[in-house]
């Protein structure tokens, strides 16, 4: 608690602290001052994401300094012409987004780099999109993405438009970390950067260059519009940008007017994620009056996208794996059909994603390669393609992130919402829906099903929790699962994979994952998120049919929530699988 003091005084004590940042402190509670005191705010492989307010586990002004700081360190010592070749900003709805955008342009223009700063929320593929296009020396975009409402974050990417990697992360963390007091950074005010140069605004002409590379992604370009639409950004970023690429590939789309505005508190939803059906309640509402056959929903930073398809009367709501099963099906056979399939094409999904995709992908002769959770791993895989002889066909995850054309090497939530359009026409042309399409794939590849379990554990003991329940699963050695023998278990954290034939090296960075795969595609996954205090487990299962699918999903489940309660008091006796 001393360490607490000490840091809550020098915060309050120091003379060049804002006001407003000086009347959260003095009015803080000791539970308050713990929590926001109790650690500095983690600069993660990413970037950095947290609770928006005052101290040193908090997203405020001088933490995102440092952050930022840090950053342009390791960009001028990477690159002797970074200054001149400046660094893209962008920023969402969320709450102080635009002022940290404006603390990032200062931190930078202090330092020397120009800036080129969107005048208005753009979705971070436009982003990514920009930093290539512009050839700038890499981006910051200032998000928490589907976060909940009190948090915002600020991500780093480099050069090729790609959020930094565990290796460039680490040289970016030393030099943050060296940053001792982050009141000495010092800003400088906007009109000086611009007077010298090193602050530009974008605008839309940034716009229209990303919309016509992604209007060019068509597979059938030619046949008739029939299909009607009903988008969400759920008050993000997306709500200009995806409604005109609609439009102006001649779908008929209505926007939910209450969510096109850009609110920070996202009153309208619980949650701002359309990983979440409960997301697409004003949706249906406006589908069901208009008569929609699709409704689609992207989330605030326009990154992600969630479907719901209109099926005998019903909306029905859609997974990641599945639309992205979708997506590789649709793509490889359009290319099939003209004769563009190509001859070493790859897929990207990662560690979690459901092999329901794999299996669609490798039945079309692609090649197919997980890599762990994080499009920057995606990302980063992408720009080694023409070198190794290789075609990127599509990377995607579960958790609704696609990129289906290479201008931008994050996640595309507009690309993905203009494939689906595409694709659920095409179908309905044909008398189906995206369901009906759906169903066939898994009468052609069997039911892969897949689920995921969020557990939320808060504060120290939800972090003691967290650490507990990965510390039984990593020294648990099943046999089998619901009668399916153990084939291999993956430690990611210490990188070795341990199978029937013996134990070896896994080809990817250090991570917090254990995964445990059995007989007949049926695995399960412990992961703890790194943007929230949640324990993430992902299930995946493969049955003959639907019903046995289900049974076994349920079953699992079951079977891992018991050892997970019996690991939270540390009492695994008598857990099994």
């Amino acid at each position: 608690m001393e360490r607490l003091n000490e840091h809550y005084r020098i915060w309050l004590e120091e003379p060049s602290l804002d006001e407003e940042t000086r009347h959260e402190l003095q009015n803080m509670t000791k539970e308050g001052i713990e929590d926001a005191f109790r650690k500095d705010l983690a600069f993660g492989t990413g970037g950095m994401r947290g609770i928006v307010g005052a101290g040193t586990n908090r997203l405020n002004r001088y933490t995102v300094r440092k952050a930022v700081a840090g950053y342009a360190d390791f960009l001028m010592d990477r690159d002797e012409m970074a200054s001149k070749k400046g660094v893209v900003i962008a920023y969402d709805n969320r709450n102080k987004s635009s002022a940290f955008a404006e603390t990032a342009l200062g931190v930078l223009a202090e330092k020397g780099i120009k800036a080129y700063v969107f005048s208005d929320i753009r979705p971070t593929p436009l982003l990514s999109f920009t930093v290539r296009h512009l050839s700038a020396a890499g981006g910051i975009m200032v998000t928490a993405s589907h976060n909940p409402p009190e948090y915002n974050g600020v991500k780093m990417y480099d050069e090729t438009g790609c959020q930094l990697v565990p290796a460039l992360a680490d040289e970016v963390i030393g030099r943050v970390e060296a940053i001792a007091n982050p009141f000495a950074i010092k800003e400088m005010e906007k009109s000086e950067a611009k007077e010298q140069g090193l602050f530009e605004p974008l605008g839309e002409n940034l716009d229209e260059a990303y919309l016509e590379a992604v209007k060019d992604l068509s597979f059938r370009p030619g046949e008739e519009k029939r299909i009607k639409l009903v988008f969400s950004p759920l008050h993000g970023t997306g709500r200009e940008i995806i409604p005109r690429v609609l439009e102006e590939s001649g779908f008929d789309v209505e926007a939910v007017e209450e969510q096109l505005v850009p609110d920070p508190a996202f009153k309208t939803v619980e949650s701002p994620n359309p990983e979440n059906e409960a997301a697409f309640a004003l949706a249906k509402k406006l589908g069901e009056k208009t008569h929609a056959d699709l409704l689609v929903a992207t989330d605030p930073d326009g990154d992600r996208l969630g479907l719901m398809c209109l099926h005998e009367g019903e909306y029905v709501f859609l997974t990641g794996n599945q639309t992205g099963a979708m997506f590789i099906d649709y793509m490889l056979s359009a290319m099939e059909e003209k004769g563009t399939l190509p001859e070493k094409g790859i897929v990207f999904n990662t560690v979690v994603t459901s092999e329901f995709g794999a299996a669609i992908a490798k039945a079309h002769g692609m090649e197919v390669e997980s890599t762990l959770t994080g499009f920057k791993f995606i990302g980063e895989k992408m720009r080694h393609l023409e070198e190794a002889g290789k075609t990127f066909v599509m990377g995607y995850e579960e958790s609704y992130g696609y990129v289906l054309k290479d201008i931008t090497r994050d996640k595309d939530g507009v690309q993905a919402t203009l494939l689906a359009a595409e694709m659920a026409n095409h179908w309905k042309l044909r008398g189906k829906t995206l369901i009906d399409y759906l169903e066939e794939l898994y009468d052609r590849y069997g039911y892969y099903r897949d689920r995921l379990l969020n557990l939320k554990l808060e504060g120290l003991q939800g972090e003691k929790h967290i650490r507990r329940i990965m510390e039984t699963f990593r020294s648990y050695e099943p046999k089998s699962l619901l009668g399916r023998r153990l084939l291999a278990k993956e430690d990611y954290l210490e990188g070795i994979r341990r199978s029937e034939a013996g134990k070896e090296r896994l080809p990817h960075p250090s991570s917090d994952v254990v995964k445990f795969i059995f007989a007949k595609d049926l695995w399960f996954v412990l992961r703890p998120s790194g943007t929230e205090p949640k324990l993430k487990i992902y299930l995946n299962v493969k049955g003959d049919t639907k019903e046995e699918a289900d049974g076994l999903l349920d079953k699992m489940e079951e079977e891992i929530s018991a050892i997970v309660e019996s690991a939270k008091t540390n009492d695994t006796e008598g857990a099994s699988l």
